[in-house]
């Protein structure tokens, strides 16, 4: 009697210790494929030729380099921190080609996962951004215009975000589909900024983002080395929007014209192509997010090359 209480003892015992094995195995599996997550879903950098094409000013190449450091991103933690610089630069269409008023972005953002399951992921995202132009002359001209020539423009925001998505089954040709969405909502009125952005600014916007990106199976053979196929990202459709929501003089809030700013673009990779996308883009500006010109507004094509961290994981195969 003893040795068979003892014996059920041992087993219910091992079949605990095995259940939590299993659950901090499962964990630890969900915050590593998280982070991959937190970088998959970070914006593209880009390069475009001719730049915003609708612009009121006309550019020779407009380019966007972001990308995201992780400083924390353990298969321990189920919490994730980065850095995330963002710079872009508008060469203008004159005899100097010259930048005036880059965009310098210096941002750092938390990371909280939501659930274990990254094939239909939930977490949410705190980011505080630095947002200046690399200008320090007087931010309006002496008729009280906005200075975009040598003005001084800086801001700083906090931005909320809760992200969730899913993977949709393999198909037969070895496809599958991702949907990605972003509520948020964008806070500048906290910090320190320009005074001059009181003539107009959107210093709370409402955020939504939409992302439908399909994957392939692309076979890959070279001489004297294995078979393998590789996971790769075809293409990729984003919208964003954003809406102002804080009071602006002259403006009430049903006015889209001033408000509102959205954009759809469309990013397709080649199977030759390695981590890279021609890029086309058609937009709204109500307020042009390039510091200084935020009084600016105008509809907008933009076509040419994207990349960011994208699925891509190969495996071998027998025929």
């Amino acid at each position: 009697m003893v040795k068979t209480l003892l014996s059920l003892f041992i087993i219910l015992f091992s079949m605990q210790v095995f259940a939590q094995d299993s659950l901090i195995i499962k964990r630890e599996y969900a915050n590593k494929q998280y982070v991959n997550l937190y970088k998959e879903n970070a914006d593209f950098a880009y390069t475009s030729p001719y730049g915003e094409l609708g612009a009121p000013s006309k550019y020779v190449i407009n380019g966007r380099l972001t990308t995201t450091y992780m400083l924390l991103g353990s298969y321990k933690s189920p919490i994730a921190f980065s850095i995330i610089p963002d710079f872009t630069v508008r060469v203008r269409d004159e005899f100097s080609a010259g930048v005036r008023t880059p965009s310098y972005r210096l941002g750092f953002a938390a990371y909280a996962r939501l659930n274990k399951n990254p094939e239909n992921y939930k977490y949410a995202e705190l980011a505080f951004t630095h947002h200046s132009n690399g200008q320090d002359q007087n931010a309006l001209n002496q008729d009280g215009s906005v200075n975009t020539l040598t003005g001084n423009f800086n801001a700083n925001y906090l931005t909320a975000s809760y992200r969730f998505g899913h993977l949709t089954p393999t198909r037969v040709n070895e496809s599958f589909y991702s949907f990605n969405h972003r509520l948020g909502l964008q806070w500048y009125k906290f910090f320190r900024y320009e005074p001059a952005l009181d003539l107009g600014f959107g210093f709370t916007r409402l955020l939504y983002n939409f992302s439908l990106r399909k994957y392939d199976q692309i076979e890959r053979n070279a001489k004297s080395k294995p078979k393998v196929k590789t996971e790769k990202e075809t293409w990729r459709l984003n919208t964003e929007v954003s809406y102002a929501v804080n009071k602006i003089p002259a403006k009430n809030l049903a006015n889209l014209q001033k408000r509102l700013n959205a954009e759809i673009n469309f990013n397709y990779s080649f199977p030759f192509m390695n981590n890279v996308f021609l890029m086309a883009a058609v937009g709204y500006y109500g307020e042009d997010n390039y510091n200084i010109y935020f009084q600016d507004r105008y509809g907008y094509l933009r076509f040419g090359l994207s990349s960011g961290f994208l699925r891509n994981r190969s495996k071998h195969y027998d025929n």
